[in-house]
């Protein structure tokens, strides 16, 4: 087998697996679509109803200070042992 030969067969092996490889793609796009249209025929894609508990916010406790105080230590700290 010549070197124009090898070269002839790894480029259509390489056209090949590219080929599978798009049309892969391509069929995992059709596939979404479809179950994209078949979850909204459904309804499925709606929110729950309002009566559903939904997470609060933390409360804000006005431990502020006490925080900003802490972190500040911890850096003075930091800076004075490196």
């Amino acid at each position: 087998m010549t070197i124009t030969e090898m070269l002839g067969q790894s480029g259509l092996l390489t056209l090949l697996g590219m080929c599978v490889v798009f049309s892969f793609i391509i069929i995992l796009i059709i596939c979404m679509t479809i179950l994209k249209g078949v979850i909204h025929a459904l309804k499925l894609d709606k929110e729950q109803p309002a009566d559903t508990p939904k997470a609060s916010a933390p409360v804000n406790t006005g431990n502020d200070g006490a925080i900003i105080a802490a972190i500040a230590a911890a850096v003075h700290d930091k800076a004075l042992n490196s």
